[in-house]
């Protein structure tokens, strides 16, 4: 499934690295295709204030879109 530039999306895997869990929304700002294999997705993550706090890689299986079933909820970002 090719995703679209600025679509919002979820991560369907933790990211530890990063402190992000499956379930954080990302917006999709730019896909990576492959001819052979996977497509992979830069991803931007903001927090409740719209202020980024991560830019990630991530193939296409890490993510999917979000569904009319689901709620946005809030979570603390661990501080390191």
């Amino acid at each position: 499934m090719a995703f679209k530039l600025f679509e919002e999306v979820v991560l369907t895997k933790d990211i530890p690295k990063r402190e992000l869990r499956k379930g954080d929304v990302a917006t999709i700002v730019e896909r990576h295709p492959v001819s052979d294999g996977e497509d992979g997705y830069s991803l931007e993550l903001f927090n409740a204030l719209g202020d980024t706090i991560a830019v990630i890689t991530v193939p296409e299986s890490a993510i999917k879109p979000l569904t009319v079933n689901e709620i946005f909820s809030i979570r603390s970002l661990a501080v390191a």
